[in-house]
């Protein structure tokens, strides 16, 4: 029966911070754009992969002129 003096203002602290993070998710704008997130994760890879071209047409210039 002690046990309950300890498991009632734990389970009390830890709605509180649930309560409490919830609404800071909230204000800040955590939760205004969730198609985004889940879209971003189909473009990211075009993204790297863009780069990565660049960076190696760019090393292949680099290389060609030192050939030349």
């Amino acid at each position: 029966m002690s046990i309950i003096y300890i498991l009632i203002p734990i389970a009390i602290l830890l709605t509180a911070l649930g309560i409490y993070l919830f609404f800071w998710a909230v204000k800040t704008d955590q939760f205004d754009d969730l198609e985004k997130q889940g879209l971003s994760i189909l473009f990211d890879d075009e993204k790297l992969d863009n780069s990565s071209t660049q960076t190696e047409q760019q090393s292949n210039e680099e290389e060609s002129k030192k050939n030349n």
